[in-house]
């Protein structure tokens, strides 16, 4: 990489909280210094290959949600290229692209690409560029390539963990048909609740619930905020058919929630949750 683009890269640093935005930075970088009209990012599964990510400059070559069989393009040689970046400058005279018909359809041009990887080998698709045009590819297509898709190898892991960090904080336990169980453990921040607001809307529709139990008696710090979030978290459980039961209330909430009588106005509570279960049916036999 050049000093021209080591100095643009630096001055646009930012912040990329996933996948996503990480493809987007990327495919601006590699436009403006690739020369070449399309830059992508395609997912594929074997059989299908799926344009995921485009920037096109100025011919409109391709268009997000655009599918073809995955055998029939420069994704899948790519692909089978190995980890290494293939280069065809003119898709009219390699014998990899002459006889595709996705080469008939643009009537020539070039082809560079680069699959983007798990870190335990398992593909997800490629980043390529695209030109009706033959070019001249150069070291720097090269390195250019191979390290935008190693940061976006990089970017799935850390989605893939924080995906995993939030299973784990947001443990949604089916115990049976159509009841679940949410132990809530530890500190309770604005985007922590986010997440639990989403994940258990989510698995909870999946998951055809109709009670979830929902323990309070985990959590750390009990404040205005905690309080008031949980209500509408059950508010939204009413909403959509789901009867909560909070248990496990601390004598701080109570009091808290009697100063405020919309707080969990439509909401079942008990002491525990032996008496939450047995409120909706279950008795528990000692052995």
């Amino acid at each position: 990489m050049n000093a021209q683009m080591m100095k643009h890269s630096k001055a646009s640093v930012k912040k990329l909280d996933n996948f996503d935005e990480a493809a987007d930075t990327l495919l601006h970088m590699i436009a403006k210094f690739a020369g070449v009209n399309t830059v992508f990012i395609a997912k594929n599964d074997n059989c299908t290959n799926e344009i995921v990510k485009v920037l096109n400059e100025k011919d409109e070559l391709l268009h997000t949600g655009d599918k073809l069989p995955f055998e029939d393009t420069f994704c899948s040689l790519s692909v089978d290229h190995g980890h290494r970046v293939l280069m065809i400058e003119d898709i009219n005279e390699s014998e990899l692209t002459k006889e595709l018909d996705v080469t008939k359809g643009l009537g020539s041009g070039s082809f560079i690409g680069i699959p983007i990887n798990y870190e335990n080998g398992e593909n997800y698709g490629t980043i390529c560029g695209l030109d009706t045009q033959a070019l001249n590819f150069s070291e720097e297509h090269v390195e250019l390539f191979e390290t935008a898709s190693a940061l976006l190898s990089y970017v799935l892991e850390l989605d893939a963990a924080r995906n995993e960090i939030t299973n784990l904080s947001v443990p949604l336990v089916p115990i049976t048909d159509g009841v679940g169980i949410l132990p809530i453990i530890g500190s309770i921040t604005e985007e922590r609740m986010k997440g639990i607001t989403e994940k258990v809307l989510l698995r909870s529709q999946e998951l055809a619930f109709d009670y979830i139990v929902i323990d309070l008696s985990g959590i750390k710090k009990v404040n205005e905020f905690v309080i008031h979030s949980f209500s509408q978290l059950t508010d939204m459980l009413n909403l959509l058919g789901i009867t909560p039961l909070i248990t496990g209330i601390r004598p701080e909430v109570a009091i808290q929630t009697t100063n405020s009588p919309a707080l969990f106005k439509d909401v079942t509570t008990t002491l525990n949750l032996e008496s939450a279960l047995e409120y909706i049916g279950f008795a528990l036999e000692k052995k």
